[in-house]
């Protein structure tokens, strides 16, 4: 092709002026500090209940973690683990913080398939203790065979009700009446022997114990009851993102699970000081968060084969009991980075 001898036209004084003024907007946005750019990133919704569990999603909050990376991140207290995965379901929260029942998100699961992404969860089991039976502490029950026939509180919802009937069952309490009630309540249910016993979850234990009201029965009965070991991780609560917000969002789904990861480090490697996260967030407080056992995590990238089995029978188990309407494969849940 030959070249043209013919000199640009250039453009004419105002478009010239539209363009100058154009580059010099495009510079100002690559020259404003990163926190004034972040204003852009979408606000992340994340639901959460007031246990134990959700230490590492109160750490990152508080440490700045989410700041950090320029999120804006709203927290959002439910009274239960069913009410977040509703609301994520619906559209009017985004993600789950630790210890929101897997379970739970399972059922939202199946009833719309590839709704939902674990990228943490937190195993509890005798060591790493989550789950517990209480009883009142001037009870006589020695085993959970003694709470035959007897009144047993669970907290609100589908997997806490399905966890406390098969412990029981599996513990030989026979006849045993499940009601269920908000974890904020099980303590003072205990002390006015309104219940005999109670599954629940921390910091309800340390409560209890610490105000001489209540006593552990059995503590990691979910490992015990129904993994068949004492010591085998319970995935009973996850962290999660909707698949939607994911690929809406995909780089700020990417910092927020990034910055959620500094918090489950932070944890592990100063749970002393990370404890006094759980004030505000549960309703333990001052020098009583360093009674409170914590649950380990186990981030989308750690599992292991027998991980993914145990998970696997967990959520098997709620099949069984035709909770979940069909079988479903934890590794299809399972955030892939």
């Amino acid at each position: 092709m030959a070249r043209s001898d013919t000199p640009p036209t250039l453009p004419a004084p105002a478009s010239r002026r539209r363009v100058l003024q154009a580059g010099a907007a495009g510079l100002a946005v690559l020259a404003a500090p990163v926190l004034v750019r972040a204003q852009a990133s979408p606000k992340i919704r994340i639901g959460y209940w007031p246990i134990a569990a959700g230490l590492p999603f109160y750490a990152a909050v508080e440490q700045g973690y989410f700041k950090s990376a320029g999120l804006d991140v709203e927290v959002q207290r439910f009274a239960g683990a069913q009410q977040i995965m509703e609301a994520m379901l619906s559209d009017r929260c985004d993600g789950s913080a630790n210890g929101t029942g897997s379970a739970n998100i399972a059922i939202g699961e199946i009833a719309a398939p590839g709704s939902f992404k674990i990228f943490c969860s937190n195993p509890s089991n005798a060591k790493n203790v989550l789950d517990q039976m209480l009883v009142p502490a001037a009870s006589t029950a020695k085993t959970m065979a003694d709470l035959k026939g007897k009144r047993v509180a669970s907290g609100p919802g589908i997997q806490n009700v399905t966890l406390a009937k098969t412990i029981l069952e599996r513990g030989g309490a026979t006849g045993a009446t499940v009601v269920e009630l908000p974890i904020g309540q099980h303590v003072a249910s205990l002390a006015a022997g309104q219940v005999d016993g109670c599954y629940t979850l921390e910091p309800t234990g340390t409560i209890g114990r610490l105000n001489g009201s209540t006593r552990v029965l059995e503590a990691g009965v979910i490992a015990k009851y129904v993994l068949g070991d004492p010591m085998a991780p319970w995935f009973g609560g996850s962290a999660s993102l909707t698949s939607a917000f994911i690929k809406k969002n995909p780089e700020a789904a990417k910092k927020f699970i990034t910055a959620y990861g500094q918090g489950v480090a932070f944890v592990r490697s100063k749970p002393a000081e990370a404890r006094q996260y759980l004030k505000g967030y549960t309703a333990i407080e001052g020098p009583l968060t360093a009674e409170v056992p914590l649950a380990a995590y186990t981030m989308y990238n750690e599992f292991t084969p027998a991980d993914v089995a145990y998970f696997q029978k967990f959520f098997d188990l709620f099949s069984e009991k035709g909770i979940f309407s069909s079988r479903l494969m934890v590794d299809t849940m399972l955030y892939k980075g």
